[in-house]
């Protein structure tokens, strides 16, 4: 048989995904993959049924359909304070997924290094192999996430051509300050590099903590690429609708990249996404209310539970520490992967291994999702209760 790549050779399967598929063998509660049980709004549905009755159902422009690009920029326009060119800041990729590895691809050459905070979202490093680029992980230190802004400096001395920034941030729900944005910003224009972020969970903040564009912090645009999608906050994670926002001579690199990446996103979808963006405040003020609620139930409840775990600032995740398991004689030389393979199986209820998300050796952690309607939260934490039963 024909040799394969090699690139292909130095990363997994998503493990986050695995799990789901181990979760649908068992049929356990699966509150590992990240993605809402619930419907998008009805704004979006029936923009939806217009569409597939009128269409458009041929491509679309190639980088975007002008009327969603348009609501794009004003929506985002309004978030950062400026106003954003919907015909030359701005690219619709299919999810934010493509965002990234189309943005990766239009900064780096091979062998350029690119900054990545560790704990990260498992992408990130299969992005930075596909491109080309040598990840220098930065540590977000546990319990607090907290990081040391001299190893990031350290890095652009290294030559990093980019950071990229999760905010909030996948897995560990922390909300970066806009103390420590400006300090990256900062280091960022110093040495002349962008600032890559990630913000698909820009509305799913909890107070006190509130959410900061690096788009928005000064001097910082032209810095600045914005990976963005509509998944989390429509709960349309199926119609992969993502985008870049970007200065305009990024932009119209990241344009051809994405051209032969995917052609463009589906024509139809964003007819009817349009609809969303259209939505006022009172619709993102309600979603924070929503999620605010779902959290709080599923942190009390690990806490009757007797289940260590951080309080995320945002995102719909939640970090379990199972270290006290893991000590115990049941299940000693367990990795964290096996013992969510064995929660599978046993307590009914998918986890993902947070060693997925570690660059460092860090094997005590799992990731949970409460984006699920209250009946199955509350019956995923009577079965989380048999953990302790144990």
């Amino acid at each position: 048989m024909p040799q394969i790549s090699d690139r292909v050779q130095t990363f997994t399967d998503s493990v986050i995904r695995r799990m789901t598929r181990i979760s649908n063998r068992y049929g356990a509660i699966n509150l590992s993959q990240g993605f809402p049980d619930f419907d998008p709004p009805k704004e979006l549905t029936d923009a939806l049924k217009r569409a597939a009755e009128k269409g458009p159902h041929q491509y679309s422009i190639t980088f975007g359909a002008a009327g969603f690009r348009k609501a794009l920029a004003d929506k985002q326009g309004r978030a950062i304070g400026r106003d954003i060119d919907p015909e030359s800041e701005i690219v619709v990729t299919c999810g934010s997924t493509e965002a990234m590895i189309c943005a990766m691809m239009t900064i780096c050459n091979p062998g350029d290094k690119v900054m990545v905070f560790s704990p990260f979202y498992e992408n990130y490093g299969a992005d930075a192999i596909l491109s080309g680029a040598d990840p220098i992980y930065i540590p977000l230190v546990p319990p607090e996430y907290s990081f040391d802004i001299t190893l990031v400096e350290e890095g652009f001395r290294q030559g990093a051509k980019a950071i990229i920034v999760c905010n909030p941030s996948n897995p560990c729900g922390k909300v970066f300050t806009r103390e420590e944005l400006e300090a990256i910003g900062k280091l960022a224009v110093k040495y002349d590099a962008y600032v890559v972020t990630d913000e698909v969970y820009e509305h799913l903040v909890y107070s006190p903590f509130e959410h900061t564009y690096m788009s928005a912090l000064p001097g910082m645009y032209d810095h600045t690429i914005t990976c963005n999608s509509l998944s989390k906050t429509f709960s349309i994670t199926g119609w992969r609708l993502g985008y870049i926002i970007g200065p305009a001579a990024f932009i119209e690199a990241a344009k051809k990249v994405h051209d032969f990446l995917t052609v463009g996103a589906a024509a139809p979808l964003q007819e009817a996404a349009t609809a969303g963006l259209l939505l006022g405040e009172e619709y993102y003020e309600g979603l924070k209310r929503m999620y605010t609620a779902k959290r709080d139930r599923m942190l009390e409840g690990l806490d009757r539970i007797g289940l260590k775990h951080n309080v995320p600032q945002g995102t719909y995740f939640i970090m379990i520490d199972i270290q006290e398991f893991l000590d115990t004689d049941r299940f000693a030389g367990y990795s964290d992967l096996e013992f969510c393979e064995w929660m599978i199986r046993e307590i009914g209820v998918a986890c993902v291994p947070g060693s997925s998300f570690f660059r460092e050796d860090i094997n005590r952690y799992i990731r949970i999702h409460f984006a699920r309607g209250e009946d199955i939260l509350d019956a995923a934490l009577e079965r989380l209760a048999k953990l302790k039963e144990m």
